[in-house]
């Protein structure tokens, strides 16, 4: 049997805190208890936030806390044309539709149904998208296209689900509210979510589980903040025909007033507590590794 594979999967959009670095040694250090294989992938896609001095930072961070990874890196940005064959096979099945409204029409659309008895939001608390743009017509939405009109390129989430049926994944951690072993997946609750751009040909959704695959990932070790965004992802697995790894949700390290650490925070920042004298075996205690 293979060895399990790991990955730690950082933006290059900030430097790293104590929470990149929890969870970095907790995938290095099961890894290493198990035999297997631990990975390095840099997620750039955003190229109006991610820069090369971040992602040098990155690594200088993880050598100063004595990770080590498998050569090559693996740079979002450089297999662009990987995911938007993955997109075009969604295309392919139907499942996927522009919509051109922009964020300001689309608050201002949801504004309106909210004053009629509340509008549907997901997890993460942003109100569903409603689903107007499907309501065009083939040749409406190449005539905007063909404009230059920006565009998304969305999921239609209720026909995928129809084509995918029953959803599930393996937890081996732990949900926010607890949930373990195996969990049922409810991509609806996301609606039609985003997978590209005009200017972007892939989203988080699409290029994680598209590099998973590649990689030959068998072990998604991630914060509790993607526990029900992983519904999508095992939609997107089921209908690219590509495998399911397990997953392990950690808990998230919060600040003084229990928020999420953010790249912002210079109080948890590596780079700060590096210059104050704090060592690799202090941040283990630290995060409670």
């Amino acid at each position: 049997m293979p060895p399990p594979v790991f990955r730690f999967a950082p933006s290059p959009n900030g430097y790293l805190h104590l929470g990149h670095a929890y969870s970095a040694l907790l995938n290095h250090d099961l890894a290493r208890g198990s035999g297997g294989r631990f990975l390095l992938r840099i997620e750039d896609i955003d190229s109006a936030r991610c820069r090369p001095e971040f992602e040098a930072a990155i690594e200088e961070d993880l050598r100063w806390l004595g990770l080590a990874w498998e050569q090559p890196v693996r740079r979002q940005s450089e297999h662009l044309p990987l995911y938007a064959q993955a997109l075009a096979t969604l295309t392919g099945q139907g499942l996927i539709y522009p919509s051109f409204e922009s964020r300001a029409e689309i608050a201002r659309m949801v504004a309106a149904r909210d004053s009629m008895g509340g509008w549907p939001r997901d997890p993460d608390g942003v109100p569903l998208y409603p689903g107007t743009a499907k309501d065009l017509s083939a040749a409406e939405r190449e005539d905007r296209i063909g404009s230059g009109a920006p565009y998304a390129l969305r999921l239609d989430m209720a026909a995928a689900c129809e084509r995918a049926g029953d959803l599930s994944w393996s937890e081996q951690g732990a949900g926010p509210e607890g949930e373990t072993g195996t969990i049922a997946a409810s991509p609806l609750e996301w609606g039609d979510v985003i997978l590209a751009r005009k200017e972007t040909p892939t989203s988080y959704h699409l290029s994680v589980v598209v590099d998973d695959a590649l990689q030959g990932v068998t072990q998604v070790v991630r914060g509790q903040d993607l526990f029900r965004a992983t519904g999508v992802h095992r939609l997107l697995q089921r209908l690219l025909g590509l495998p399911a790894p397990a997953y392990h949700h950690h808990p998230l390290l919060r600040d003084a007033d229990d928020r999420k650490l953010s790249k912002s925070s210079r109080a948890t920042g590596l780079r700060e507590l590096r210059a104050d004298g704090i060592g690799p075996q202090d941040i283990r205690r630290m995060v409670g590794l």
